[in-house]
């Protein structure tokens, strides 16, 4: 399976929606909605598919995290090509706020870097992934009742 959204995302079943949403939460480019909201239209309930979203999308913000408390703010501000100035800002709006960010990984565009800042800041990792499984879930449970709507 490619980065290509398509068929093949869906017929992978549960397992290809938890890749999918898992890779979704990294520095990859990619839309596990797409791939929602087509399985939304298979055999499979919506609370199922909100349970595995959710977790691998947790799960894939998590190794962002851990990507950040494991780098030094110099290497990873090059590595993501921004400026180290604004990667400290981030880190410090993080320490700032501490796990209480993580509730905003779901978000387009900041999400990755919040997850690596709040690494980076060594918020506590228990906290931190509780919160940001509840912003993540209710991202998904949103777009789930979103499409429920529409039908």
């Amino acid at each position: 399976m490619g980065f290509e959204l398509g068929p093949e995302w869906a017929t992978a079943g549960l397992a290809g929606l938890f890749l999918a949403s898992f890779l979704a939460a990294t520095v990859l480019p990619f839309s596990s909605e797409l791939v929602l909201l087509a399985m939304l239209a298979g055999p499979w309930n919506s609370i199922s598919l909100l349970v595995v979203a959710s977790a691998g999308n947790t799960l894939g913000g998590m190794s962002s995290y851990g990507l950040g408390r494991l780098g030094d703010l110099d290497r990873i501000a090059q590595w993501l090509r921004v400026d180290s100035a604004k990667a400290l800002l981030w880190q410090q709006r993080t320490v700032r706020y501490g796990a209480w960010a993580a509730l905003l990984c779901w978000m387009p565009v900041i999400g990755d870097p919040i997850a690596i800042a709040l690494g980076l800041g060594r918020s506590r990792p228990l906290p931190t992934a509780l919160l940001m499984l509840i912003g993540k879930a209710a991202r998904y449970a949103l777009v789930i009742a979103a499409a429920k709507g529409l039908e």
